[in-house]
């Protein structure tokens, strides 16, 4: 990750970089290879309202930027406190970000053929071999016009597949007549 800290109307104290190489290395830790370059700008304001410092954090990150910006009256707790809004920010951008990843996976719904590999009519579910040799479970409620009792072992059907608690599932089966 590249660092530029910047100082306006100031002069960069040590212990202020210290701190900042301090929440370098806590990103790094947390957020491994998340962000590309990280520019803190800290200036020294004479607003007659606001005066002090403020204090202005830029992450680039994949396809986006987090800005996070900061007023107060000294620099340390600014710092402490912009890095950690930093971290809250970067910790819902990933979670955003495994969320769209496994947006398609949720609602997948890949339609496939296979036969029927073994049945339990009693027990009112099966088993669906795919030209892959997997195995896909089936229930009797998944069907589509017809019942357990008029499928046999061998048969071809065509089915949704799905993700289930114990892996794949069919969503809806459907025998090809």
């Amino acid at each position: 990750m590249e660092v530029q800290v910047e100082a306006r109307n100031l002069e960069i104290r040590k212990s202020w970089q210290e701190k900042i190489e301090d929440e370098k290395e806590r990103l790094n830790r947390h957020h491994p290879g998340l962000v590309h370059n990280l520019r803190i700008t800290i200036e020294e304001t004479t607003h007659h309202k606001t005066g002090g410092f403020e204090l202005r954090i830029v992450a680039s990150v994949p396809s986006d930027t987090v800005v996070v910006k900061r007023k107060g009256e000294a620099v340390r707790p600014l710092l402490v406190e912009a890095f950690d809004t930093l971290g809250l920010q970067l910790k819902e951008f990933q979670r955003k970000r495994r969320q769209t990843s496994k947006a398609p996976e949720v609602g997948r719904s890949l339609s496939g053929e296979g036969v029927i590999k073994s049945l339990f009519a009693y027990e009112a579910y099966g088993f669906i071999a795919t030209p892959e040799g997997q195995e896909v479970y089936f229930h009797e409620n998944s069907l589509k016009d017809s019942a357990m009792d008029q499928l046999s072992v061998g048969d071809v059907v065509k089915f949704g597949e799905g993700e289930g608690d114990k892996g794949p599932c069919a969503a809806w089966v459907k025998a090809v007549k």
